[in-house]
């Protein structure tokens, strides 16, 4: 594994509270780069692969819709998670972050996950 995602993993699992899970996903394949989850039954990897049909299911409502605008994140709430997909600027790859919602707050963990992927997006 290349050291900024290596990096970026650890800096995402040290400091984004409530921290569950990640992956960073290539759209057109659907071959994930890198992926981590502090829980053993949390397949990181299996969650892109749907999280990336979700992204395509969006991308096509939004040309469907004629709309001229790009996603810049989707944000899935469950009763003990908050999922974020974030998509690059180039709709290339998506970073997927799943956190526990007792312990994390919604702001911080979109400035936080923002701060953290500036050296991604510079080396992908």
């Amino acid at each position: 594994m290349s050291n900024f995602l290596e990096q970026f993993i650890e800096d995402v699992k040290t400091n984004v509270p409530g921290y569950v899970a990640v992956t960073i996903t290539e759209v057109s394949t659907g071959v994930c780069y890198v992926s981590n989850s502090e829980k053993k039954d949390f397949d990181p990897e299996i969650a892109s692969a749907y999280n990336l049909e979700v992204v395509k299911a969006k991308q096509n409502a939004i040309k469907a819709l004629g709309l001229k605008s790009n996603i810049q994140d989707i944000l899935i709430t469950l009763n003990n998670q908050i999922h974020i997909i974030d998509l690059s600027e180039n709709g290339e790859y998506f970073i997927y972050l799943a956190v526990d919602s007792s312990k994390a707050n919604l702001g911080m963990t979109r400035a936080l996950l923002k701060k953290y992927k500036k050296d991604v997006v510079s080396q992908l």
